[in-house]
């Protein structure tokens, strides 16, 4: 070998340089064709419920936008934990997504604690926003009980007769409940069952008195009279159902609405993550797209990456602080 050939090997910064010069071109070559293949959605909840729905909105703006199927993964249970940690572990190649709630990624993580597989401010890449989610307060048809101030007034007769449903001890519903009572002085014996679907059905029965849940579910049962929306959790009344009181009419500073969002297992390329959120951007401004939210009582939103990792931070400093004032234990789950 010649001392020109020597001096025209590469030196260890040079093969760095190639080196990141390669990684960098592959990435961008699986961004080019990306995706490939059927992207599936996990959705922490049974089929037809309201995330579900949710979940098949969103869907559709990716199938149109991306030309790929987009298939709906419903894993329901564990207070919706459980669909969460399925995602957490998935291969964060944007080909597996996570309709993300208010449940497990706040709600559920701020009461359980390392008791779950996952960690909700970093296992996973949140990609963005997709609707607010106003819980309604619900009674059965035949309580007595016209609005939330009679019912209040009504609570406070027979403290702890009146039972209160949820889908598991620590869910949003469980704690929006909890935010009355520690608001109002009342007391509700609290019912959890192992999911929200059975919880309707003796609301609807008359086997429980009051149930918080998603409006999606509640609104053909209160305008068939089955049962009666009392108060939503929302700041202010929904466009589509003005007629449906707030709660923090009656009890200032109540507030006890959800949201969905899309999120992805941490590590997924940022640019993956761009091109996904600037898909939701645009597509949840389409006027039919949010009128068929606004018809099952969901109010779209919108945000960044960003956005929504700070929304995960600040609401589950929210929901534990929440949790500590409500007394609520982990040592009381069914």
């Amino acid at each position: 070998m010649t001392y020109a050939s020597v001096l025209s090997l590469p030196t260890k910064p040079s093969l760095i340089a190639l080196s990141l010069l390669c990684l960098s071109t592959m990435a961008r070559m699986a961004f080019a064709a990306y995706p490939d293949k059927p992207i599936r959605i996990i959705v922490p909840y049974p089929a037809g419920s309201a995330p579900d729905f949710t979940a098949r909105e969103v869907g559709q703006l990716y199938t149109k936008a991306l030309s790929q199927p987009i298939v709906i993964d419903t894993r329901p249970g564990a207070a919706a934990t459980l669909g969460h940690a399925i995602a957490a572990k998935s291969n964060p190649d944007g080909y597996t997504l996570l309709l993300a709630t208010t449940g497990g990624m706040v709600s559920g993580p701020a009461l359980l604690g390392h008791k779950i597989p996952y960690d909700a401010s970093k296992d996973f890449a949140p990609i963005g926003l997709a609707t607010y989610v106003p819980y309604g307060l619900a009674v059965t048809s035949g309580l007595p009980a016209l609005s939330i101030k009679e019912l209040i007034t009504l609570a406070k007769t027979v403290p702890g007769k009146l039972n209160v449903a949820s889908p598991g001890v620590g869910t949003p519903n469980h704690l929006g409940a909890a935010q009355l009572m520690t608001m109002t002085g009342i007391e509700l014996t609290h019912v959890p069952y192992k999911g929200g679907s059975l919880a309707l059905n003796d609301l609807i029965a008359g086997n429980v008195q009051i149930l918080v849940t998603a409006l999606m579910q509640l609104i053909p049962l209160h305008q068939t009279g089955r049962v009666r929306i009392l108060g939503i959790g929302h700041q202010s009344r929904l466009k589509a159902y003005p007629d449906i009181p707030t709660i923090a009419e009656t009890v200032p500073g109540y507030y006890n609405t959800g949201w969905w969002g899309i999120v992805a297992p941490a590590g997924l390329e940022p640019a993956i993550v761009r091109k996904l959120n600037t898909i939701m951007q645009e597509g949840l401004v389409n006027p039919e797209v949010v009128k068929r939210f606004e018809k099952n009582g969901l109010e779209v939103t919108r945000s960044t990456a960003p956005a929504m990792k700070a929304l995960i931070t600040s609401d589950l400093q929210l929901w534990k602080k929440l949790i500590k004032e409500a007394k609520i234990s982990v040592d009381v789950l069914p």
